[in-house]
C-alpha cells in the first residue's frame, strides 16, 4: 500500500509546486465520575494519577499501555501548537462539519489538555462542551459550560438517550484505536438525528513534492516506516488518516466529506499564511519525533534508547534542511447521523 498522496481533492492551503513556490530567503528568528444520569469515566483517584515514568517521559497510568504517547508538559505544549496549527488551517475555525448553529451538547473525545472543548465551549456558550481522555491534564480554570471527565473513548458508552450530541469531535486519534468500526458505531448511536461528527486527523507520513521518494531523507523514510510497522503490531495504526471516510461511511454516517490541507514544514513557501502555518509546523513536528518513536521504538520494535535517540537526532535534523521541502497532510473527515 502506498504512503503516497495520490488521486485527491487538496483544498487550500496547499504546498506549492517545488518549481515555482519556495522562499529560499526567509529568515526564521472539573474532573468528575458522572454526566447527567450516567456514569461513566472514573474520578481522580491515586491509581489513575500513577503515572508512568519511562526514558524521561511521563505516560498515563488510567488503561495502563493503551496509548503509547507521553502525557508530561512537554507534550501538552505540543498539543497545545498542534491545536494552533489547526485552527490557522482553517482560519481560526475549529471545524469543517456544516453543524447547527446552536448545539446544545458537544463531545471531544481524546480532549488531551482539552484545548478545542474550551476554545469551542468559549465560542458557543449556551452548549454543553464535554471533553475526556485517559489522562487528567486539563486546566481547572475553564468556562462553565465545559467540563472534563477521565474516560477510555475504546470502553463501552453508557450515555443516557437524553445526553445525545449533536456534534462529536476527535482529533488526532490515529494510534489510539483498534477497532474503528466499534468506534463509530457508537459515535453513531450516541448523536442526536441530523447530528454530526468530525475527525480531523494527520498523516503520520512525511512528503515532499520535488523528492517523492525522500531519497534525501533516508532517515526520515526509515523512521516513519518502522513507525508505521511498529503501530500495525500495537494494533492501532498510527497512519490511518486517511482510512476515515471509508470507515465513516461503512458505518452508516451520510454526506461524508473529507477536506485534505497539505501543511509545510518549514518557511520555504512563498505564500506568507502558508510561510507562517510552516514555521510552527516545523517546531511542532521536531518536537513530536521522540513523543511518536520512544515507546513504539523501545516497547514494541525492542529498540534500546541509544539507538532510538540517534536515530531521532537524524530525523529532526532532515526536517530542519532547508533543501528539503517537506509538507505533512491534514484529513477533516465529516460525517452525519441520518435525520430519521
Amino acid at each position: 500500500m502506498s504512503n503516497q498522496p495520490s488521486g485527491r481533492t487538496i483544498v487550500q492551503p496547499s504546498a506549492p509546486n517545488p518549481s515555482e513556490g519556495i522562499d529560499t530567503d526567509f529568515d526564521t528568528n472539573s474532573i468528575s465520575a458522572t454526566v447527567g444520569g450516567s456514569s461513566f469515566g472514573t474520578s481522580i483517584s491515586s491509581s489513575t494519577l500513577k503515572y508512568r515514568y519511562e526514558n524521561g517521559r511521563r505516560y498515563h497510568g488510567y488503561h495502563n499501555g493503551s496509548y503509547l504517547l507521553p502525557n508530561d508538559e512537554a507534550e501538552q505544549e505540543r498539543l497545545d501548537l498542534h491545536h494552533h496549527i489547526f485552527r490557522l488551517t482553517l482560519g481560526g475555525r475549529l471545524f469543517r462539519a456544516p453543524i447547527t448553529a446552536h448545539p446544545e451538547r458537544v463531545l471531544d473525545f481524546g480532549t488531551a489538555t482539552g484545548i478545542w472543548a474550551i476554545d469551542f465551549a468559549d465560542e458557543f456558550q449556551s452548549t454543553t462542551v464535554i471533553g475526556n481522555d485517559l489522562s487528567p491534564i486539563q486546566p481547572s480554570w475553564i468556562p462553565p459550560n465545559c467540563k472534563f471527565y477521565v474516560d477510555d473513548v475504546e470502553s463501552e458508552w453508557v450515555y443516557l438517550p437524553e445526553e445525545a450530541f449533536d456534534f462529536i469531535h476527535g482529533r488526532g486519534m490515529g494510534g489510539s484505536i483498534a477497532d474503528w468500526n466499534t468506534l463509530y458505531g457508537r459515535i453513531l448511536d450516541n448523536l442526536k438525528p441530523g447530528g454530526w461528527i468530525e475527525m480531523q486527523e494527520y498523516e503520520a507520513w512525511v512528503h515532499s513534492d520535488d523528492d517523492p521518494t525522500l531519497q534525501k531523507c533516508p532517515n526520515t523514510l526509515r523512521w516513519q516506516t518502522l513507525a508505521d510497522e511498529a503501530s500495525i503490531k500495537f494494533g492501532k495504526r498510527l497512519n490511518s488518516a486517511s482510512e476515515q471516510k471509508g470507515n465513516l461511511i461503512r458505518a452508516g454516517f451520510k454526506n461524508v466529506e473529507d477536506d485534505i490541507y497539505k501543511v509545510p514544514m518549514g518557511t520555504w513557501p512563498k505564500d506568507n499564511n502558508l510561510k507562517e502555518i510552516g514555521a510552527f509546523q516545523m517546531e511542532h513536528m521536531c518536537s513530536c519525533i521522540e513523543s511518536f518513536t520512544f515507546a513504539l521504538f523501545t516497547r514494541i520494535l525492542g529498540w534500546d534508547i541509544q539507538e532510538t535517540q540517534l536515530l531521532c537526532d537524524a530525523v529532526r535534523k532532515e526536517f530542519r534542511d532547508p533543501k528539503n521541502h517537506l509538507y505533512t497532510v491534514f484529513h477533516f473527515v465529516y460525517g452525519q447521523r441520518a435525520s430519521n
